[in-house]
């Protein structure tokens, strides 16, 4: 993988900005791009299950952290693995039947901006986002491995503990006994998860086979978590600056054209914010497992850990931030598929 250089360097580290910060960032549901493109229907159901639950939530942070609570909500597109589609024919599909429902999205961002964010006013400048994130990585050593498994920086591959024995070469000839997977810091049984976070693909481009990264989905949806939650930094500037939407100027015909992240609510409280909530249903329980494994192994900026954590202390009802940023992370499940 092609890591980007000169952005963990520290000879000359820049002053790192803050981002505007609500007290709950709710993510309003998801859905596969498939699920954007087919009708209505099934949008509608999820959206009908959501509605209430925003009001209750939002009361719950209000009688938490006063009455003047800072929540809002967003909503993250599928436009990473399927851009083929309107952009005008989808948003018009997604924030009609939001409508219905009587649901407000106040932030529409694409998975895309996950992978290269643009940057600067007229977006020109494309920040390598994934690969900043990947580069901050730390896998656990694993004890007695002999090196016949590429590292996690090469294979893409990251587990929450030991793998297996099965691998092992001349298992088969020397009748080595079989040690089963084993999972860090569990407490009496193990939960074992191996997370693919990318892969590599070879693409004809001008002719030629170039090699390129395909970045996984629990792995952009951990790039979602970190921008929700305000802890990503790029030359100590803030990534992604919510561009306002006026629906006189219309949708652009290509994602690519997007920001970001869009800001469908002018009175909308910031983006970003001390604590996420994802409403989702069932069938991504398995991405947002993973999801906590990578971010439980990524090296975040301690002074964008500080700051927040300091930010909290001083709101007019103290914020606590756990230093952990799992531990700033909730999900509602939503029954059915």
């Amino acid at each position: 993988m092609d890591h980007v250089a000169g952005y963990s360097e520290a000879t000359e580290r820049p002053r790192v900005a803050q981002v505007p910060l609500s007290h709950l960032s709710i993510e309003v549901g998801h859905f596969y791009m498939n699920d954007l493109s087919n009708g209505a229907d099934r949008i509608r159901a999820q959206f009908r299950k959501i509605a209430p639950l925003i009001p209750a939530f939002t009361a719950a942070a209000q009688a938490e952290f006063g009455p003047r609570a800072r929540v809002s909500t967003c909503f993250l597109i599928d436009d990473y693995f399927r851009h083929d589609t309107d952009p005008g024919e989808i948003l018009g599909k997604l924030l009609g039947a939001a409508a219905e429902c009587g649901m407000t999205i106040d932030y529409l961002a694409r998975e895309a901006g996950c992978f290269e964010a643009p940057s600067g006013s007229s977006g020109d400048r494309r920040i390598p986002l994934a690969e900043m994130v990947a580069a901050r990585i730390v896998a656990e050593p694993q004890e007695g491995s002999n090196g016949r498994r590429p590292p996690t920086a090469e294979s893409g591959w990251l587990c929450n503990g030991r793998r297996a024995s099965d691998d092992e070469p001349g298992q088969a000839m020397h009748r080595l006994p079989y040690e089963p997977p084993e999972e860090f810091g569990r407490r009496e049984h193990s939960i074992f998860l191996d997370v693919q976070m990318w892969s590599k693909q070879t693409k004809k481009v001008n002719g030629r086979a170039e090699v390129h990264t395909k970045w996984s989905c629990p792995f952009l949806a951990s790039i979602w978590q970190l921008l929700r939650l305000g802890m990503l930094r790029y030359d100590g500037e803030p990534i992604v600056d919510p561009q306002l939407w006026r629906p006189e100027d219309g949708w652009p015909p290509q994602w690519w054209e997007m920001p970001a992240v869009v800001k469908l609510n002018p009175q909308a409280k910031p983006f970003a914010a001390y604590r996420s909530l994802s409403l989702l249903p069932q069938r991504y329980l398995g991405i947002e497992h993973a999801v906590r494994v990578i971010l439980d192994h990524i090296d975040l900026e301690e002074e964008v850990v500080e700051q927040i954590i300091a930010r909290g202390g001083d709101e007019g009802v103290p914020v606590t931030v756990p230093r952990k940023v799992t531990e700033r992370m909730s999900h509602y499940l939503l029954d059915g598929s």
